[in-house]
């Protein structure tokens, strides 16, 4: 299991739904080469309402409207690790949104993991 507290850099990659790689979606390209990379972790966010360069606003109130819309890739880990990731992004992302923001992990803890006061099924030992 990948241990990561302190200082770390977000990564979000803003896309359309309806992008795809190879016949596949898009989001689902970039977790899945973000595990490969063994990157901490990779969560896809749907949004309900929005929009980016090309300036359609997407919404989920009209039933017209309501195709792409728009998602958000989030990946934290270590500075050097999601900077060694961005490569595999411009070879992915044709149309969107990369950004990188500073943060700080407090806590990062997986489930089913042995941590010494648990047991092999995340509950805690009385």
């Amino acid at each position: 299991m990948t241990r990561l507290t302190g200082n770390a850099l977000r990564l979000t990659v803003f896309v359309g739904e309806n992008d795809t790689w190879h016949r596949k979606p898009l989001y689902t390209e970039i977790v899945h080469r973000a595990h490969a990379a063994g990157l901490a972790g990779a969560s896809v966010f749907r949004g309900i309402e929005g929009f980016g360069a090309s300036s359609l606003i997407h919404t989920s109130r009209l039933l017209s409207l309501s195709e792409d819309m728009p998602v958000a890739v989030v990946v934290v880990d270590t500075e050097e690790r999601v900077r060694a990731f961005l490569p595999e992004l411009d070879e992915l992302v044709t149309e969107g949104m990369v950004t990188l923001d500073p943060c700080e992990v407090i806590q990062y803890v997986g489930r089913g993991v042995n941590r010494g006061d648990t047991d092999t099924k995340g509950k805690r030992s009385l």
